[in-house]
């Protein structure tokens, strides 16, 4: 499954910049690989930054780190429903509030990355478990319609587009 068959009424508008940063690319392939390109970047980053914020208000990029680990929980979650067939509409969450609980900048850099590999692991397991057929289920989230197939690509999507700001911001 290729990123360039997605379609935008796959998925909100919301999440078009995350599918910009796609091209080409296979889901489960990308997945894996993905989460290895963003270990390798993190690590090379100096320890000095990880808890620095470009501004006041912004999370630092151990904050962010833990986001990517929530976030990717959710739209697994949501992925593995709809794949399902429970189509039952699924509310948002609140990524400031989950955040300011999580206090990843009270964490260590070894202890994200490790959390992240793993939950990246097991968002494997779980879509390599979806036939074709699956993949182009779609449910609501966040009161938007949403397929299976989207919600992997945003997961990577969203991982770059973080990464990105790092690049942009924080070095």
């Amino acid at each position: 499954m290729n990123s360039n068959q997605l379609l935008p009424n796959e998925y909100a508008a919301f999440y078009a910049p995350y599918v910009a940063t796609l091209d080409n690319v296979l889901l489960l392939e990308e997945l894996e690989i993905s989460v290895h390109r963003l270990r390798n970047f993190v690590q090379d980053i100096p320890m000095d930054k990880y808890d620095y914020s470009y501004a006041k208000g912004k999370w630092t990029i151990k904050d962010i780190l833990q986001h990517l680990i929530d976030s990717e929980r959710v739209f697994a979650y949501r992925a593995m429903r709809f794949a399902r067939k429970d189509f039952t509409p699924l509310p948002g969450f609140e990524e400031n509030q989950y955040a300011d609980v999580a206090e990843g900048s009270k964490r260590s850099i070894r202890d994200l990355l490790t959390e992240l590999a793993i939950v990246r692991e097991a968002t494997l397991c779980l879509f390599r478990t979806f036939s074709d057929e699956a993949f182009q289920l779609i449910g609501t989230a966040s009161g938007r319609e949403m397929s299976v197939r989207a919600l992997g690509f945003i997961i990577i999507g969203h991982q770059n587009h973080h990464q990105n700001v790092f690049q942009e911001r924080y070095l």
